[in-house]
């Protein structure tokens, strides 16, 4: 596991696959059995994006605890905000919210991502 924690490539790749995957469900068609694989495929991701951040969280979050807790947390803010995308749709009820607050949450996770010291500082 330490191969895993010692660079953020897969854990970019497991969110960069777990949006998309996310996106493509969210424009099938409700109850098709390709939208139910899809958003099958997307949480076993949503696992591996939370274990790989964690797995990231717990090794780098000595440098500067308060913003990786942050980021964790808006990081699981937004796999909520997907799932619950997905669900709500199924169900038929209004989702307009929680794609306002899937972006937030989305933005801002990549934002402190991208400003934390582990990854490349691109807004220096």
């Amino acid at each position: 596991m330490d191969a895993l924690a010692s660079s953020t490539h897969f854990h970019i790749f497991t969110w960069v696959v777990g949006i998309v995957l996310f996106l493509v469900a969210a424009v099938m068609a409700n109850g098709t059995k390709g939208r139910k694989i899809t958003h099958m495929i997307a949480r076993l991701f949503y696992v591996l994006i939370v274990i790989s951040g964690a797995l990231l969280f717990f090794k780098y979050s000595s440098a500067d605890a308060a913003l990786y807790g942050v980021k964790f947390l808006l990081g699981l803010l937004t796999i909520g905000m997907m799932e619950m995308v997905l669900v709500r749709a199924d169900k038929g009820k209004s989702i307009s919210g929680v794609w306002i607050l899937f972006f937030v949450f989305l933005f801002a996770t990549m934002y402190l991502g991208f400003k934390l010291p582990v990854n490349i500082s691109w807004f220096a």
